[in-house]
């Protein structure tokens, strides 16, 4: 019996989706809850699940389709087996090979081998467990393209290098085209200003360095400093709920809660999750969920749910070592903080000159809402936290 795999519903406000890869070819047998295809819509991508064990009888779309939800995507025949072939030791194992490092590559990078006929097993991955990268792609080619092997008996002779004439012309993925528009909705909507401090992190390296084995230990994730500029952030914002508030037309709605957004960088571009009720969750917890969805947005596992709401954002352009920015709202936020690269400086303390590491903060703000005292007094109560941590502690 031949089944019907259909576009499944798709998330609020989402009209259509493209397809984004195929992960089974007519004629192949693929195993119920197996993925079958990935979905890529504006916010999110979405694997679409084979309904029963069969064979893949067609795929009645490409990649880079657009679909609509309850749309037919491909005939299944339910309970058949693959045709068999004859046995053959080299091609098998190489299947098996690839078959592995299909399953550790993202959408962009397998998309990107599609076009220029790469086998995965030739390429190296430098991401998490071996995962093969769009980079990783890209440098295989460009090392590839510029190899050239030395005629045999003679030495190498040297060629001036003239450089790569090459163009590629691909279509901006959905994800990508729906943040370019939000940012150029941010710089066009917004009177954006942006402030800046430096902080001194003295003290919460000493803490982490304290502290950090027996933190491991008993709750199973690292002490990070996204747990501190975090809580540093939300007792901040209950001070100065303007910047904790959005913009809604010609209304100001300030949010009692406070969920705390965190920016992600993954193939597909920049996402951000929400921590939800920050201001309740322990610093573990905050460590924890900030793991949890940051793995997630890397291996496009995130659902709407995990990216809807969001009433201030944190972003750290330091873990890719950023000395100095200035970060884009995210509409309809009116503030966003930006933690930097930590470096050691020299600075005075207590009339002596010390190396200390310091960093960089960048507050954007929104000025029709946000006054520069208040934006300015914001980042000040943010870095005294962060140099006296006893005060999140005590509540002062």
């Amino acid at each position: 019996m031949s089944i019907e795999v259909k576009v499944p519903t798709l998330p609020e406000s989402v009209a259509d989706a493209t397809i984004a890869a195929w992960h089974k070819k007519p004629g192949e047998a693929i195993a119920r809850d197996e993925n079958l295809l990935d979905l890529e819509t504006d916010k999110v991508v979405l694997e679409v699940p084979s309904p029963a064990d069969g064979v893949l009888e067609s795929c009645l779309f490409e990649v880079g389709d657009t679909v609509n939800a309850g749309q037919v995507l491909a005939m299944l025949k339910e309970g058949a087996a693959a045709p068999a072939e004859a046995p053959e030791a080299a091609p098998a194992e190489k299947s098996n090979d690839s078959a592995t490092h299909e399953a550790s590559t993202g959408p962009a990078a397998r998309r990107l081998m599609d076009e220029h006929g790469l086998n995965p097993a030739d390429i190296k991955g430098s991401g998490k467990d071996g995962r093969i990268t769009k980079q990783d792609v890209e440098d295989f080619i460009a090392n590839a393209r510029n190899a050239k092997p030395a005629a045999a008996g003679k030495a190498p002779i040297a060629e001036p290098q003239m450089g790569a004439r090459e163009e590629r012309r691909v279509p901006m993925s959905r994800l990508r085209a729906r943040i370019a528009e939000r940012l150029v909705q941010a710089q066009h909507e917004a009177a954006m200003l942006t402030t800046f401090n430096e902080v001194n992190l003295k003290a919460v390296m000493d803490i982490r360095k304290q502290y950090k084995d027996a933190f491991e230990k008993k709750h199973g994730v690292k002490l990070g400093f996204m747990s501190f500029f975090t809580k540093a952030v939300v007792e901040s914002l209950k001070a100065f709920p303007s910047v904790n508030a959005s913009i809604d037309g010609n209304d100001v709605v300030y949010h009692g809660f406070y969920d705390v957004g965190v920016a992600v960088s993954t193939e597909r571009g920049l996402v951000v999750p929400v921590v939800r009720d920050a201001d309740m969750r322990s610093m573990a917890d905050i460590e924890q969920t900030i793991g949890d969805l940051a793995g997630r947005a890397r291996d496009g596992k995130l659902g709407m749910e995990d990216m809807q709401g969001g009433t201030f954002t944190i972003t750290n352009g330091g873990v890719f070592g950023s000395l100095l920015s200035t970060p884009i709202l995210n509409p309809p936020q009116t503030a966003i903080l930006g933690m930097h690269k930590i470096q050691e400086k020299p600075v005075v303390e207590n009339g002596e000159i010390v190396i200390r590491p310091m960093m960089y903060l960048a507050l954007s703000y929104d000025h029709r809402l946000i006054d520069g005292r208040e934006s300015v007094q914001f980042l000040v109560s943010v870095k005294s936290f962060l140099e006296d941590p006893s005060r999140l502690l005590l509540n002062i």
